[in-house]
């Protein structure tokens, strides 16, 4: 069975359409999936991530949506359709 593995996360900024996250020790690969998923969601209009220095900053990721949805909402539905979609089904 997988184990799940814990991504540290620190909320830089919230509002209504807007989240901006500091997620530790996260290298491309998950952020990458995160973006091309959020980049095709109805109610999104902006995702990316910056992973500033590689020895001295951890990734932000960002997230803007059109107002239909919360950031926050909607990234956990796509977290949980990525977790679904690599859980090996016996």
């Amino acid at each position: 069975m997988a184990k799940l593995i814990a991504m540290p996360v620190k909320v830089l900024q919230k509002d209504k359409n807007e989240l901006r996250l500091r997620i530790t020790g996260e290298s491309h690969t998950a952020l990458q999936v995160l973006r091309e998923r959020l980049n095709t969601h109805k109610d999104v209009e902006y995702a990316n991530y910056f992973p500033g220095h590689p020895e001295l900053d951890d990734p932000e990721f960002y997230i803007r949506t059109t107002g239909k949805g919360s950031p926050d909402k909607v990234l956990q539905d796509i977290i949980g359709s990525v977790v679904n979609d690599f859980t090996l089904k016996l």
